[in-house]
């Protein structure tokens, strides 16, 4: 541009030529004039957003902001348009330049009036475009101010408009950046803090302050943190997008018959995101080589102080002026200061985005989980899908991060390498020809990682699966005694893992040679060049100041994204292996809607319900079919799989495990053939048959469950489901029977009423309002059973599928619940009722019998029409049914004119059936809360303050004090070598310059053998650090976690939500594996780094350490302060994913009532709630994060700033060498001192994991497997079998009521003895008591494994306290006990005095919830692998199992599906009875074994049990009282108390006692004059 243009001597510039400034003509066109033409841009597409997509908020304007903001920028228009005037009218013209920035501006300006209008409307905040113009113009505007005033024009009229435009747009700015959290607009809004924020809170995250200020004075909550992060980051927000994107893609594949791709949906469906990412990555890339060239100037500068001798002799100085070195100094400070700003935004945008996905895919993962298939389910299980949401969508966070950076890495390569090539020519060339050269092996390297790191995560699926069948079977696994068993079974599973970790370990070695080595090769391979070739025709390069620590400077800068490599590989491969693992099970087979035709209920007269022709299997008919790569694939992964359990099977001294079944040898058969069913509305059809038969399944065939082979399924009007095992979500008891419906008090009483529960309730602390724990831990197994069937009843639908509700419940209550809400007069009475049943009492007021054999209707019709068809349903009748034999007894005694007393008391027993039924307690409840206010399930445990020296401790100690001392050790020793390369090539620039005296091979083999050391030291304390130390503490964290866990007492479990307990064996056993060991070395690294710093730049400028003292203050105030609240922030983020994992854990074991009753909805709902609170927490942490960044390298910069000011203030005394190898570290410590605070924060952080973990360690286990006092037991004890109990009273925990008081009663040997009582009797416990899973009331073990208050922390020990454990026990002291708990004597031992293992050995019982563990059935049988298969055999033929276990693929190693589910529940009752059989103890516990079985199968276990435990000690609870009848005593329980131990014959006798009434309702009782026992 020409001076016509600029109208001035210095011309367009940019530099003048006669002052240290850029020229006045420079700044009208590109300070005022640029930014005005890029915001005229912004305003046009800020018009069109907001009119086009903009949402107005209606709440009105902020009035006392907008008129100011109105009227100062239509002063600043009025101010521009007057100067535009001012500058026409100059003598001699204006400056074209001068005019053409000022038109710019006004029209900008112009445009901010219409902009700021809209604004009002449609946002709650400033305007983040007018915000920045504001800004950038009055910034521009100061320096055209102070050039003007610098060119002496402060006399004209133009310079004082232009002051009145400049205080006018400061004065806008200040309106515009006024804080509005008080206004009207703001507080209706309830939008988030980050919502809420204008562009200057959000560039500095000061929309955090109050957070990070209150953390720093008390201890943060969920509540403080509540609503900080942008709404677009909400589940309502992020599912709809990606889901809706992915289901198109879906679309499109199929029709092109292509494989679909999340990884590509991802990273498409957010591509205006990425771009922007992409843009910001790149600008900030930009700047930061900003500070290499100004550092070269400012050595420029120094030289032109040095004095330089001519050739004949003479000296000359040419000094450059002070004021560019000043400049210079604060140039680098700024550019500083602009990549701390960026480098931060660019963070929280791609985390930001990173939370997005991670919230879109929990919830399309969840939505996904409810709609699998049978056959999907068998391949995901419960502890495979949660690690889909814990593990691989927690990827994408970081990841997010890393991919931006393969396109941003070799940017930036390319700018060093640039930059470089100005310095040092060609030689930078043969640099990167050593990076070329490492390439292949990169790409090995990568391609082995990427493979660890899917079978790390697929061991760690292994290990989870297995982990969460453990915990959610913990009952059982007790009451067995498998703990060692299932112990070693994890801890095979975690040495699987730690293999692969070890590997892992091994790779990163090598990994951190290549890439942390590699700017140092290049700088040795670059100099070596240089020095022998890279001159002027291929003479020696001249060794000088600027050219060795500029580009030293530069290949640190280099060294950032080639050591950045690692990471990017790292984590790219991370979440691509995550994502396909994603994909897979977001493709899985999902449940077809078509299954089932739904249709409205007419009211007409066709069937309700209608099955026809129909073919129904668990399984497809056909395997998937595969490509024969895909095929070769899983044959050669199965292969390997099976071949790694051979040799660990044959190591462990175990038989050699068969292989499982190919999808060809899969036994496909269907379960149900020839299906025709109809029920019409109104009726009451009953589903009968035997054990195994398939009544579940047609039950499961009507709510879609299964395949349909053939027929069709046909079902008008809205369904809802009782499941045969009751499902109870964690809530209260009003939540889980009103079930997310609109809540009716009227109908919600009669309905409570009809359920038996009013009892219930009455005694429950709280009421209906208790809360009830996960899986119903505090409710017996009717008292579940009650609420599911209240439940479904308080759904009012018009078809009700009850899968055998009244098998879990006592004869009386049965009793209630037909006559007041089942049966023909209950509440349901004109609902359509499929009831599957093994009892036969009801049968004859039913509507329809279907009787189910080998998976077809055998039989269907009215009672008496099968009665009269004289078949098998007949045949059952009259051999089990006490009932039918009593009418007949009666109408042959009516025929002779005799009466039948027992049907007067009959009527008088149902007559008096509801007042006693009021009387029922709370057994097996049991988990009665001592006070009202007491939650069941405590809010989880999050400790307060910083993370304890003891927690590092605990660390360090399981990672070994010598590895890290050897470490720590090698670090200082790499950071030498590091630092003594550059001071070896600050002497190489000082001894010659030309290298005329100095050939360059020896200063080349000295720095050669430095970085030779570095990269062998740094080899192996990598290795060291993560493969001894790192794996040594994982190993022995988990195996004390582990260890503890299986040995806490049940009431633990009864309080922890399963999800709890499994967060840390997930998250924060992830954290030990992966992240702990890096943090530890990334602190050590960049403390030691910092502090080479400080002593390099020290010894260069000693004035400069005048600098150190109080920016150590500054760095420790700020890290004190912002440490407080990150460790909150971390505890939040990682309990508020607890949630999560529980809910869900709680979907999928409902899922098919979820399906059934069509609440989906519901559940879908509150898991967005609660992972909205996650991602909230999660994105309150990462953002403190940015708060920290902002605000530490703001004041690291200074560092930069002393050291370039200390430099030129030196000016006449320093070495260019020294100042250049100082000015190299600055450049680089404000980024090593943040990620060294960063570091430091984030492993405190990290370390709550191992405090989280050392929590659970910390607590008391129940009382010992064994004690010394086993030894003096004789080996067969006990040989008897006799069983006391002395003033016996227990409680499920400490502060509890008591549940079974003073019980006295003494066992014979080999007697048989029923217990009996009503629901809450105490049943259950007593069976409890005699394993000692519940202690005696007030003993010295009830106290040692008491646990204390979950919501008490100051009541739990510290980690000091690790020792003494003398907490809980004062604690302890404080309760009162009403008496000693008194003992339990077996064959003359006090139980209390047995060891654990011992007593748990020598019982043998079948529990109440017949459970299956994923496994053999073999191992299910006998998982120590003490008996022989022949003797597995014998026990399955006893059990009449033997058959259709034989019919299985591989028989006893037929795999278990997860909790069983490949066997019915009556079926799962004889797998446990054959576990009894096959443990030859002298006393057996029978818990409600037979309640899921049918009368025949029951029939022939009785005989079973009378032959095969003869002279055996049997305690039999039972619901049927037709069960214990032939017992040798009868043991009647009330509230916990001993009512009645006599014979079954004495207390019938006596038609006062409470067995004569139990047996009355029962139907047990025979008429008077047959005084025999049936």
């Amino acid at each position: 541009m020409g001076d016509s243009f600029c109208h001035d001597q210095e011309g367009w510039g940019p530099t003048s030529g006669s002052r240290a400034d850029v020229t006045l003509c420079f700044e009208s066109t590109i300070l005022l004039g640029l930014p005005a033409i890029l915001a005229i841009v912004a305003f046009a597409y800020r018009f069109y957003t907001l009119i086009h997509f903009g949402k107005r908020h209606g709440f009105g304007r902020t009035r006392s902001i907008y008129i100011p903001s109105q009227t100062l920028t239509l002063a600043t228009c009025a101010v521009l348009i007057a100067r535009a005037v001012t500058l026409s009218q100059q003598s001699g013209g204006y400056a074209p330049a001068s005019m053409f920035g000022n038109c710019l501006l006004l029209i900008a300006w112009f445009l901010v009036l219409p902009l700021n209008h809209l604004e009002g409307l449609y946002e709650i905040r400033s305007s983040s475009y007018i915000f920045a113009h504001s800004i950038i113009s009055a910034i521009a505007a100061a320096i055209s101010v102070r050039t003007m005033h610098d060119l002496q024009q402060t006399q004209s009229t133009q310079y004082k408009f232009f002051v009145a435009y400049l205080v006018l747009n400061l004065a806008g700015f200040v309106v515009e950046a006024w804080p509005r959290g008080r206004t009207a607009v703001q507080k209706k809004s309830g939008a988030s803090a980050y919502d809420k924020a204008n562009l200057f809170s959000r560039l500095s995250y000061h929309f955090l302050q109050r957070v990070v200020s209150l953390g720093y004075e008390r201890p943060l909550t969920f509540e403080d943190v509540d609503g900080l992060m942008p709404a677009y980051i909400r589940t309502e927000a992020t599912y709809p997008h990606l889901s809706n994107k992915w289901e198109r893609h879906l679309e499109k594949c199929r029709a092109k018959g292509k494989k679909p791709s999340l990884m590509k949906i991802i990273l498409g469906s957010y591509g205006y995101q990425w771009a922007g990412i992409m843009v910001l990555r790149i600008l900030t890339s930009i700047m930061t080589y900003v500070s290499p060239q100004l550092l070269n100037s400012l050595l420029d500068f120094i030289e032109s102080y040095t004095v330089v001798v001519n050739v004949d002799g003479t000296t000359t100085l040419e000094p450059q002026p002070v004021a560019l070195g000043i400049i210079l100094a604060f140039g680098m400070f700024f550019s500083s200061l602009m990549v701390t700003y960026m480098t931060a935004q660019f963070y929280a945008v791609t985390m930001n985005l990173g939370i997005e996905i991670r919230t879109a895919l929990i919830s399309m993962i969840y939505r996904k989980s409810l709609k699998l298939s049978n056959t999907a389910k068998n391949t995901s299980s419960s502890g495979d899908i949660q690690n889909h949401m814990s593990v691989d969508a927690e990827r994408w966070p970081n990841a997010t991060t890393f991919v931006p950076m393969l396109i941003s890495v070799p940017f930036e390569i390319g700018i060093a390498v640039w930059m470089l090539y100005q310095k040092v020519g060609f030689s930078v060339f043969v640099g990167l020809g050593s990076v070329v050269a490492m390439l292949p092996f990169h790409y090995v390297m990568a391609k082995v990682f990427g493979k660890v790191k899917a079978a790390k995560l697929a061991a760690m699926d292994a290990r989870l699966r297995s982990v969460n069948e453990v915990l959610a079977g913990i009952k059982i696994v007790k009451l067995y005694n498998w703990e060692d068993s299932f112990k070693d079974k994890l801890t095979t599973a975690r040495r699987r893992e730690l293999d692969v970790l070890k590997r892992i370990g091994k790779v990163f070695s090598l990994l951190s040679v290549a890439f942390s080595s590699t700017p140092m090769i290049i700088a040795l391979v670059t100099f070596s060049c240089y020095a022998t070739i890279g001159g002027p025709g291929g003479s020696r390069g001249e060794i000088t100041p600027q050219v060795v620590f500029v580009s030293t400077s530069l290949f640190g800068l280099l060294s950032r994204p080639v050591s950045m490599l690692s990471q990017i590989m790292n984590q790219v491969v991370s979440v691509s292996v995550a994502t396909t693992r994603m994909q897979k099970f977001l493709l899985a087979e999902e449940i077809s809607d078509s299954v089932v035709e739904r249709e409205d209920e007419n009211g007409q007269t066709t069937p309700v319900v209608e099955i026809k022709d129909g073919v129904f299997a668990w399984c497809k008919e056909h395997p998937d079919v595969e490509t024969e790569k895909e095929k070769k694939a899983r044959l050669k992964e199965e292969a390997k799989k099976h071949l790694k359990e051979e040799k660990e099977a044959l190591k462990a001294g175990k038989p050699v495990p068969i292989r499982p079944p190919t999808p060809e040898e899969i036994d496909r058969s269907p379960l149900l053939t020839d299906i025709n069913l109809q029920v019409r509305k109104g009726e009451m059809t009953a589903i009968v048959g035997r054990v195994g038969q398939g009544k579940t399944s047609l039950l499961s065939a009507l709510i879609g469950d299964m395949y349909i082979r053939q027929g069709t399924v046909r079902v008008r009007g809205r369904v809802t489901y009782a499941a045969q095992t009751a499902w109870i979500i964690n809530a209260s008891l009003k939540d889980n029977i009103v079930f997310g419906r609109e809540f009716d008090q009227k109908k919600y009483d009669h309905i409570v009423f009809a359920s038996g529960l009013l009892p219930d309730i009455a005694m429950l602390p709280g009421g209906d309002a208790t809360e009830i724990g996960e899986r119903g831990i505090n409710l017996s197994g009717g008292q579940k059973q009650r609420v599911s069937l209240a439940r479904a009843a308080y759904q009012d639908a018009e078809v009700y599928l009850l899968d055998d509700p009244l098998s879990a419940v006592d004869a009386h209550v049965d009793q209630h619940l037909w006559e007041n809400l089942i049966g023909p007069n209950g509440l349901l009475k004109n609902k359509t009722r499929l009831l599957v049943t093994h009892g036969i009492h009801h049968l004859e007021e039913v509507s329809q019998i279907v009787v189910v054999k080998d998976g077809k209707i055998s039989e269907q019709g009215h009672y008496d029409d099968l009665m009269a068809a004289k078949g098998a349903f007949c045949q059952l009748i009259d051999e089990y049914s006490v009932n039918s034999r009593r009418k007949k007894a009666k109408e042959a005694a009516e025929g002779s004119g005799e009466s039948v007393a027992v049907e007067t008391t009959s009527e008088k027993a149902e007559g008096s059936e509801d007042s006693s039924s009021t009387k029922e307690g709370d057994d097996e409840t049991a988990l009665v809360l001592a006070k009202t206010d007491e939650k069941l399930v405590a809010d989880e445990k999050m400790e307060k303050g910083s993370v304890s020296w003891d927690v590092y401790r605990i660390y360090l100690g399981a990672a070994s004090y010598t590895y890290s001392a050897v470490v720590v050790f090698m670090l200082l020793a790499a950071q030498g070598c590091q630092i003594g390369t550059n001071i070896w090539l600050e002497h190489w620039t000082n001894v010659s310059p030309d290298g005329t005296e100095n050939p360059p091979g020896k200063f080349l083999a000295v720095y050669a053998a430095l970085i030779f050391i570095y990269m062998v030291m740094n080899m192996v304390l990598t290795y060291i650090a993560m493969v001894w130390a790192g794996l040594r503490a994982s190993e022995r964290l988990h195996v004390q976690l582990l260890n503890n866990i299986l040995r806490l007492p049940m009431s633990f479990f009864d309080t922890t939500p399963l999800g709890r307990i499994t967060n840390r064996f997930s998250t924060d056993i992830y954290a030990i594996d992966d992240g702990i060991p890096w943090g530890f070395m990334s602190v050590l690294i960049c403390g030691i780094s910092v502090l080479g710093t400080i002593i390099v730049i020290g010894t260069s400028t000693p004035i400069f350490l005048a600098m150190v003292p109080p920016l150590g203050v500054c760095f420790v105030l700020i890290q004190i302060y912002y440490m407080r609240s990150s460790r909150a922030l971390k505890r939040i983020d990682s309990i508020s994913r607890s949630p999560i994992y529980q809910h869900f854990s709680e979907t999928l074991t409902g899922v098919s009532t979820i399906r059934a009753m069509n609440v989906g909805a519901d559940f879908i709902e509150a898991n967005g709630t609660k992972t909205n609170v996650s991602a909230n927490a999660y994105f309150s942490y990462i953002t403190s994060n940015r708060w920290l960044q902002i605000r530490i390298e703001s004041v690291g910069a200074t560092i930069i700033l002393g050291a370039g000011l200390f430099a030129v203030l030196s000016r006449n005394t320093l070495n260019p060498s020294m100042v250049g190898l100082a000015l190299s570290y600055a450049l680089s410590v404000t980024e090593d001192i943040t990620w060294m605070v960063r570091s430091y924060c984030d492993l405190a952080n990290q370390m709550v994991s191992v405090e989280r973990i050392d929590e659970y360690v910390r607590k008391n286990q129940e009382a010992p497997a064994a004690l010394p006092s086993d030894a003096e037991l004789p080996e067969s004890w006990p040989q008897e079998g006799r069983v006391t109990f002395k003033n016996y009273s227990t409680r499920y925990r400490e502060g509890l009521e008591l549940v079974i008081k003073n019980l006295s009663f003494e066992v014979q040997a080999a007697e048989k003895v029923g217990i009996v009582g009503r629901t809450g009797a105490g049943k259950s416990s007593l069976t409890l008591a005699l394993f000692r899973i519940v202690e005696a009331a007030n003993s010295h073990w009830a106290k040692a494994s008491h646990n204390g208050d979950e919501n008490s922390i100051d009541t739990l020990p510290t980690a000091t306290d690790l020792d003494e454990k003398k907490a809980p026990v004062t604690e302890l002291e404080k309760v009162e006990v009403e008496q000693d708990g008194g003992s339990i004597w077996i064959d003359g031992v006090d139980i209390s005095t047995v060891g654990l293992s011992r007593l748990r050995q020598s019982i043998a019982i079948i529990p109440q919830d017949p459970t299956l563990f994923a496994g053999t059935v073999r191992e299910n049988l006998d998982p120590f692998e003490e008996c022989q298969d022949a003797d597995l055999w014998e026990a399955l033929e006893r059990a009449h199992l033997k058959e259709h276990i034989a019919g299985l693929t591989g028989g006893l190693s037929f795999m278990v599906s997860q909790n069983g589910d490949n066997f019915s529940v009556g079926q799962r009752s004889l797998i446990c009875l054959a576990r009894a059989l096959l443990r030859k103890t002298k006393i057996l516990i029978l818990d409600e074994a037979t309640a899921a079985v049918d009368v025949e199968t029951d029939e022939l276990i009785q005989k079973t049990i009378r032959k095969e435990f003869k002279d055996r000690t049997i305690l039999t609870i039972a619901h049927r009282i037709k069960t214990v009848m032939d017992s040798d005593k009868i043991l009647v329980l009330e509230k916990g108390c001993v009512e009645e131990f006599e014979s079954p014959k004495t207390l019938v006798q006596n038609k006062n006692s409470l067995f004569y009434n139990l047996a009355q309702q029962a139907g047990e009782i025979k008429d008077d004059h047959d005084d025999s026992l049936p």
